[in-house]
Parts: C-alpha cells; structure tokens; sequence
C-alpha cells in the first residue's frame, strides 16, 4: 500500500513539474525573443544614427529619401522625424497612425539642435494574438478543459488501485471483516465484485468453522439431552480445579439424584421432567460466579461451587432441595422420596477422588433417610479465613486497601523456544501480621464488595509505576480485570487518563478478559476493549474452554492472545477429545495473528503435546512459579 501511494504520488508529482517547466521554458522563450527583438531594433537604430550623421554632415540630407526608405522597409522602424529643436523640419516613412509606437530621440550633431526621432513598435508589438491566433489558443483552452476530467479520472483509478491494493493486504492478514469495509462502487467494478463475493464467502465459511468449533465442543463437553455438561465435562473442571498437592481452592459438590423417573410413563416424560428442573436449577446458580453443572449419569447431575463458604454451601443444597420438591409430578408412587442430594465440602489440599467418594456418601445417607432430604459431608475442614463474615472482610479488604498491604506475584508466560513472552502479573493481599492471604479467599468477598476495581486499580499503577521502569526495556504484563471493573465508567475513564500519560508503557501492558465475560456481554465489551486497543495495549481472552460457546467472538471482540483453560490442559497427552478442542480452535483462528497460550502446565508431557498442537506459549508450575515483585 505505502509502495502504490509512493508511486502514485511520484508519478502526479512528475506530470505537475513537467508541465511547470514547460511554462517555465514558454517564459524564458519569450524573454529571450523579447530581447533579442529589443536588440535587433537597437542595432537597427544605430545603424540609421550613423547614416544620417553621415549624410547630415556631408549635405546630403535634401534627398535621402533613394538610401532611406529602403533601409526603412529593412528594419523595424516606421518612421524618422528630423526637428531642429520644437520645429518638425524632415518626415520620412509612411506611419499613418503613430498609436502603439513608441518613440525614441537621438541628436545627430553637436552645434546644432537636430535631432531624429525614430517611431518604433512597442516592447509588446506581435506578442497580442491576431483572429487566428486566438481561435487557437481558444481551442488549447478547450483541450486542457476537456483533459481535466481524465486526469480526475487517472487520479481516481490510481487511488482505487491503492484501496485494491490495502484489501489484498489486509486479505492476505487474514483480516477478511476490515478488507469487505473498504469496499467501493468506483472502477474497476468487476474486481471489486469479485472481491466482495470472496471475502463474503470467506467471512460465512469462518462464521461456519466457529459454528463447526462449537459443534465438537458441544458433542465432546456436553450432554446430548439436556445440553448441560456431561461426566467428562465435570472430570475436566475437577481437573483443573486440583494439582498434585491436591484441590486448590474451597468449594462444594452436590450430587443430586432422582428416584424412580420410570413411573412418569416413557422417555418422552422422563426428559421433560429433567429439562424442567435443569432450567430452575440454572437461574438458580447465575448467581453462583464459579459454578459448574453437569449430568454425572442418567438421573444424577452434579453441582460444583468454587469459593464459597460452608454456611453458603449449606443454604444453597436447601435451596436446591426445595426447589426440586416443588418440581415433583404427581404421577409419582412415593414423591416424598423421589430426589435426594448429597454434598461434600472440601478445601485447599483434598484429595480429588476422596471428595467424590464423600459426595457419593452423603448421596447415600440422604436416601436411606428415606424422603426427601439433603445430606452434607463435613469433616470439619472449613477453613478459619474463609468463614469470616462480609463484613469483617469488607473492612479487611478496605484497611489492606488504604495501607496498600496488596502484594504482586508474576508467573512468566514462556514461547516454544523457551524465550520470555510476557509475565501475568497476580495480587495477594496481607493481613495485620504480615501473612499473606490467598486470592482465592479476598477475591470472592471483594467482589461481593464491589471492591474489585479498587484492588485491581493499586494492581496496575503498581505496574505502571514499579514493575515497568524496574524491568527490562522489551519486559510485557499482563493484568486480569474483572467484570465489575470493565463495567466501572470511572475506572475505564482513569485508565485512559493513565494510560495517555505513559503511551510509552501501554504497548508493554496485556489486559486479561475472562471468556465467560467476552462471550456473554461481548456488545457491551467492545467499547471498553476498544479503548485499550486504541491506547496501544493488547487485550487478551483467557480461561477459554471453560464455557460451550462458539469461538467467532474472539474475532469479533478483536482479541490478540488466547488463553487456555487449565481444565483442557490437564493430562492432555492422555485425552484426544481435548486435543480435538484444541484442534478446531486453531483452525478458526488460522490465517490470523491471534496467538494462542495455555495455562496451569504441570507436566513435560501436556507442554509436548501442546507443542505439536500449534499452541505458540504457556505458563505454569513446569516452567516456574509465581514470584513475590
């Protein structure tokens, strides 16, 4: 593009100074002419000066009509006068009109007042265009008139091979959305519809490849009949929720089951009934943030709440229970005892197949109570930290707030050649005694808070002012922002101010979206992403893969990273359906400059087959971890 305007702009450019100097060589032609002419004529004056010197001395001036007239009709001059001081005395030559002759005085002699004076055409004397010459130069003007269209024509095809040119460009990019905008309805009109055809097959066959991605994780994650997620779904999420050491975080599972579905009289009914109750049970945990629901067997789903403490998880199995008691169809036998739900709450370090076996035993203790009932497995493990009431840990988040006791962690986030891609910059927060305090413990109740914009504003000035002058010159961040902070207008205002206050730091930052936020309000993000594209930051979607929805919006949304999911990067050399997720992805982002990342890398084996995947970087306990700055 840059190459075709530079041409263009030379070749304009050439045509306006040969034209300048062809006028410029027309003024010096007629300088020249004019001054050859102005010599010529002074020439001719001398010479008629010293003829009648000659003859003025010698007498002879009576009859110099014989010699005269003749070197008249030689020369330019119309006319010679001789005046002996104000008297008119001789008049040779045939002016009739001295009009547009100009007059020039000489003496002839020095003891008497006789001077000849010589009638000459003016300086501009055959430079005024006669009749023909005028049509002439009316028909030059018409010419050049009728030419200025073409030019305006060679200027708008010039131009419109520069809009071809950007589109090729930007096709080649992979940007086929931006390139169908340049679209023109000027000439060439067949490539353009060519173009528009192509492009617009191109843009359907990716909308259909996203269609297609959310096709194989629909049939690989979830549950054909109810369009919940199925047992490998919940083994995933399990997964990744837990390492080596064992869970990582507090929570609760809840099993819950239905008894004799048989007796509502087919399979017809029997999927009614479930449908009716998983749609209940979903408004119900919208308010639940980390929640997870899937069919565990045919009449059992499963419940899994991250972050929430034992008195929470006890009102929501209630809740649960309640709610499926007033869903009971009257066709059944006994429906005082026809579902029953277990629970096991479990915290930092529990064995993930211990916690299912609880569950499982607190499914079975509620049924043998046998009505309708919930059961929740307690072993007393709750942590002390965590069943802090809200408002004590309002005023521990707001104190650690104004003390500024938050403290940044950063995991680098490695390529393929092991180089350093960018570090993700996490917060911790410390208590009245130095400790620190997990973030899955203050990050829950800080949002219940409305204290996540605060947290996260001290997060990025510690960035801006601390971590990037301190680090390398080519060192990038990258910052997790929440829903409620992108949804904050003071926020999004103050980190535009900040941000136009260090432009040399803002290419250097990543701002961090979760996918279940890109995808659900992708409209409302937009402006807010928009902002920090413009600011020269990049945006970055992670924790992809947690949610069964198509992947167009990360085109849309104009992301640049991509972030795997850690539930799909666990034992991934041992699960091809994950492998096949992976696969689809990076077909739909193929012939685009979206990089895409993993997260929560443990083994060789998962970066290996990672690797072989396509995926270009990832961070995790493999490479290092996180570390105090």
């Amino acid at each position: 593009m840059d190459f075709t305007r530079v041409l263009t702009t030379r070749f304009i450019r050439f045509w306006r100074w040969l034209l300048l100097l062809l006028a410029v060589l027309a003024l010096l032609s007629a300088l020249a002419s004019h001054w050859h002419q102005a010599r010529v004529q002074q020439q001719q004056i001398t010479v008629l000066q010293q003829q009648l010197q000659q003859h003025y001395q010698a007498g002879e001036l009576a009859g110099a009509e014989h010699w005269l007239l003749p070197l008249l009709a030689l020369s330019d001059v119309k006319e010679v006068r001789l005046w002996r001081g104000q008297q008119l005395w001789q008049r040779f030559g045939n002016a009739q009109d001295d009009t547009g002759l100009r007059s020039l005085r000489l003496p002839l002699g020095s003891g008497q007042q006789l001077q000849a004076e010589f009638l000459l055409p003016g300086w501009w004397h055959g430079y005024f265009p006669s009749f023909g010459d005028g049509l002439l130069l009316i028909i030059l003007i018409l010419l050049a008139v009728m030419l200025l269209p073409g030019y305006r024509w060679h200027v708008t095809l010039l131009q419109e091979m520069q809009r071809l040119t950007e589109r090729c460009r930007l096709v080649k990019q992979g940007k086929y959305a931006q390139a169908r905008q340049l679209h023109s309805t000027e000439s060439p009109h067949f490539i353009h519809g060519t173009l528009n055809q192509l492009l617009d097959a191109l843009l359907d066959a990716r909308k259909e490849r996203a269609r297609f991605d959310k096709f194989i994780r629909s049939n690989t994650f979830l549950d054909h009949e109810t369009r919940i997620g199925n047992r490998l779904f919940l083994d995933n999420r399990l997964d990744a929720l837990s390492n080596a050491q064992g869970m990582m975080a507090h929570g609760v599972l809840l099993l819950l089951e239905f008894e004799a579905l048989e007796q509502l009289g087919g399979e017809a009914q029997v999927r009614e009934y479930l449908h009716l109750n998983i749609a209940h049970i979903n408004r119900l945990l919208q308010s639940q943030a980390n929640s997870v629901f899937a069919r565990r067997s045919h009449h059992q789903l499963a419940i899994v709440v991250t972050q929430i403490s034992l008195a929470e998880a006890e009102q929501l199995a209630a809740k649960l229970m309640k709610l499926c008691v007033t869903l009971i169809p009257p066709e059944l036998e006994n429906p005082r005892n026809s579902c029953h739900l277990g629970g096991a709450y479990f915290k930092l370090g529990d064995n993930q197949q211990q916690l299912l076996e609880e569950a499982e035993m607190a499914l079975k203790v509620a049924q043998i109570q046998g009505n309708n009932t919930w059961f929740m497995y307690d072993k007393g493990a709750v942590d002390a930290e965590f069943a802090r009431g809200s408002v004590r840990w309002r005023s521990f988040l707001e104190v650690a707030l104004a003390q500024r006791r938050f403290v940044t962690f950063v995991q680098p986030v490695l390529d393929t050649d092991g180089n350093l891609h960018h570090r993700e910059v996490f917060t911790r927060a410390k208590d009245g005694n130095g400790a620190l305090v997990r973030a899955t413990l203050f990050l829950p109740m800080a949002t219940k808070c409305g204290l996540m914009p605060q947290i996260e504003r001290q997060t990025l000035e510690r960035v801006i002012q601390q971590l990037l002058p301190k680090a390398e010159p080519e060192a990038v961040f990258s910052i997790n922002l929440s829903e409620d902070t992108l949804m904050n207008n003071g926020f999004m205002r103050w980190v535009r101010t900040l941000l136009l206050e260090h432009r040399d730091m803002a290419p250097r930052l990543i701002f961090e979206v979760d996918e279940a936020l890109a995808s659900r309000c992708a409209t409302l993000l937009q402006p807010k992403l928009r902002l920090l594209r413009k600011m020269g930051a990049r945006v970055c979607v992670d924790q992809v893969g947690s949610q069964v929805v198509s992947s167009q919006y990360i085109i849309e949304s104009g992301f640049s990273l991509v972030k795997l999911h850690r539930s799909l990067v666990k034992q991934i050399h041992l699960r091809p359906e994950n492998q096949l997720f992976i696969r689809s992805l990076m077909g739909g982002l193929h012939k685009t400059e979206i990089e895409v990342m993993a997260e929560g890398v443990e083994l060789f084996e998962e970066w290996q087959t990672l690797r072989v995947l396509g995926v270009s970087a990832a961070q995790g306990t493999w490479f290092a971890e996180p570390e105090l700055m």
